[in-house]
């Protein structure tokens, strides 16, 4: 859909929702409402709640802005209703969304791609956690990143020592999120790259490399201003850095994504970068990754915005 069309439209943002990242997703969603307000779009806030369709319906939405991050909103839910409406939306249709959810399903079609993701294991809900993690050491040693299987923003992910740690980290995870897994520890450069499509080409953004405060990169330290040193453009070699750009680009393909994600990875000591996970609908704070790529790239938020807008499609 072109500029000119779009603003005759009346465009919902969708955002807030029903997922742990609720508060996060309602800061990424008014931002990019304000944006759209100031570029002279029709643009009105749509809280994605039960009642989404009858709230969509009602305020008259002809195209969907999606500003949610979480389940219910990245995971292809409401890229189904919105579908089943006729209602063009922005990001990743149901397939790459319900992928790039589920980070055990985006590390399997990576991998079968060829692309380098780190080993890892499975643990179901109803999994005895002493057993589990006994499985995990035996499997990939320690330590272990531990992580929900459907979860973003870093909810729910701890970086495991020792066995005593993981039995923890498995026993309040399993109860709070259900089937989890554990990731081997890739020791390196913590980086994550946006990907844009500009129309007629798929746009790698400067890379940006992540120094937290804490032991790795998790929600206190992605929302929390200063808990976080930001390295744009990231301190790699320069056929290390072409080569992260590239990876990311290969993921987005592979995972099938549209418009525009942020791929997470990071870069061993040989310069190889290990896929972790993508992120198909990426957060807009101000605090966000993905908006300060753009900027390094000459891209204000209102022009990044309206990028992703132009992409919207049913």
């Amino acid at each position: 859909m072109d500029r000119d069309t779009l603003k005759t439209k009346t465009i919902g943002v969708l955002m807030g929702g029903l997922s742990g990242e609720r508060p996060v997703s309602l800061r990424s969603g008014r931002n990019c409402l304000n944006a759209l307000l100031r570029s002279g779009y029709k643009a009105v806030e749509i809280d994605a709640l039960q009642d989404v369709a009858r709230r969509i319906e009602d305020a008259g939405v002809e195209v969907a802005f999606l500003a949610l991050h979480g389940r219910y909103g990245e995971d292809g839910t409401i890229q189904g209703v919105l579908e089943i409406m006729g209602i063009p939306y922005t990001g990743s249709g149901v397939l790459a969304s319900a992928l790039g959810m589920n980070k055990v399903a985006a590390k399997k079609v990576v991998a079968s791609s060829g692309l380098p993701t780190p080993g890892y294991c499975e643990v179901s809900a109803g999994e005895d956690p002493h057993e589990a993690a006994a499985r995990v050491v035996e499997k990939l040693g320690l330590p272990v990143m531990l992580k929900p299987v459907q979860e973003g923003s870093s909810l729910g992910v701890s970086k495991c020592k020792t066995v005593e740690q993981l039995e923890d980290y498995l026993a309040a995870g399993l109860s709070e999120f259900g089937k989890m897994f554990a990731e081997q520890f890739v020791s390196g450069t913590e980086i994550t790259v946006g990907v844009i499509d500009r129309g007629s080409r798929l746009e790698a953004l400067p890379i940006l490399q992540l120094v937290p405060k804490n032991e790795f990169y998790d929600y206190e330290a992605k929302y929390t201003e200063g808990m976080t040193e930001f390295i744009l453009p990231a301190r790699l070699e320069p056929a290390v850095y072409a080569r992260a750009q590239e990876t990311a680009i290969a993921v987005f393909e592979a995972i099938g994504c549209r418009g525009y994600s942020r791929v997470d990875m990071m870069v061993d000591a040989g310069g190889t970068p290990w896929f972790v996970e993508v992120n198909t609908l990426p957060g807009m704070t101000e605090l966000s990754d993905l908006p300060a790529q753009a900027r390094a790239a000459g891209i204000s938020y209102e022009e990044l915005v309206e990028t992703i807008l132009l992409t919207a499609a049913v």
